[in-house]
């Protein structure tokens, strides 16, 4: 569906669904309050119209009443049942299908940053330790001896991902709740302690079709520098993410060998 007036730009595949759902539930809920309130509003001038009315105590009386009240059940049963829980069900409690083409990313949050980790060509994850954390050199405590972890990539509140291919985030946080959120990319999630929880969506702009960096802001007070928990995001080509990966692989080994040389 197109985009609605008002609404940011939508910049993901799921993203116009999002936003059906938002206004949907707007539009119920203005004609909610025009309905009580014209309800609560006509007792009170037919009463300052007719002073000689009979006050009555025992409420309205008949069948009428149940109309507007069934047609709201009916209207808030549409909205769950035709549109939240088929989107929840496909996006949100199915397990994220993962292909050739899904891009798969590890972000960890934490006060106050978003460490940023990419399996590399072969698509495994390093293992990583708690006991090799360094918040300075090794915030993630990635282990450089494993052999899954030599084209592994980190990078510090900086994302890059391919237009048009689905994307899986597994989103977990060093210390307290944090919340990623990608406002055009109507993506939403908390990172919760001792969890992980993967989010999937497919970008849909580009950066430079958007004219500036997507922002990863943090969605959940976190602290007293939450303020400053803040991300971008560089939605490129198949061939640019490329060259990125090749970049980011070269430097990294390249770090790695000044590390071994310093060792040693």
């Amino acid at each position: 569906m197109g985009e609605w007036i008002g609404m940011p730009i939508v910049a993901s595949v799921h993203g116009g669904e999002i936003d059906s759902l938002i206004v949907y539930l707007h539009v119920i809920m203005l004609a909610a309050f025009v309905l009580w309130g014209v309800f609560f509003i006509l007792p009170i001038v037919r009463r300052r119209h007719h002073h000689s009315a009979e006050t009555r105590y025992q409420g309205l009386r008949g069948w009428w009443p149940f109309i507007p009240v069934g047609a709201m059940a009916a209207a808030e049963l549409a909205l769950l049942v035709g549109m939240s829980f088929p989107y929840w069900e496909r996006n949100v409690a199915a397990a994220p299908e993962i292909s050739d083409e899904t891009v798969v990313v590890r972000i960890i949050g934490q006060q106050f940053q978003w460490n940023i980790h990419y399996p590399g060509a072969d698509g495994i994850f390093g293992r990583t330790d708690t006991t090799l954390v360094d918040d300075e050199t090794n915030p993630i405590g990635l282990d450089s001896d494993d052999p899954s972890s030599a084209d592994d990539i980190t990078s510090l509140n900086v994302m890059h991902l391919p237009v048009n291919r689905p994307v899986v985030v597994y989103l977990s946080t060093k210390d307290v709740i944090h919340s990623f959120n990608l406002t055009e990319l109507r993506v939403k999630q908390d990172a919760i302690p001792g969890m992980r929880i993967s989010v999937s969506f497919t970008p849909t702009l580009t950066t430079a079709e958007f004219g500036r960096r997507f922002e990863i802001a943090c969605a959940q007070l976190c602290g007293l520098g939450h303020y400053r928990m803040r991300g971008f995001l560089d939605v490129v080509t198949d061939e640019e993410f490329n060259a990125w990966l090749a970049q980011e692989l070269e430097r990294s080994q390249a770090e790695r060998d000044a590390d071994w040389l310093f060792e040693e």
